[in-house]
């Protein structure tokens, strides 16, 4: 996504297990990388994980 990934969008390098096709390569964008599990963000399923990265995409825009 060479603009950037717009918030509420789903990142085009996820596959079907919504895992990033880039990992591990160098095309992989900086912030990816720079990116970790932490479970106050993460929560402890997907649905809590996309609750906070939304309101954090939405609360930065």
């Amino acid at each position: 996504m060479p603009e950037g990934k717009p918030a509420g969008v789903r990142c085009v390098q996820l596959d079907a297990n919504n895992l990033c096709t880039l990992f591990g390569s160098p095309l992989r964008p900086m912030v990816c990388g720079q990116f970790d599990y932490d479970p106050t963000v993460c929560g402890e399923h997907r649905d809590e994980a996309l609750a906070t990265l939304s309101w954090l995409e939405e609360s930065t825009r």
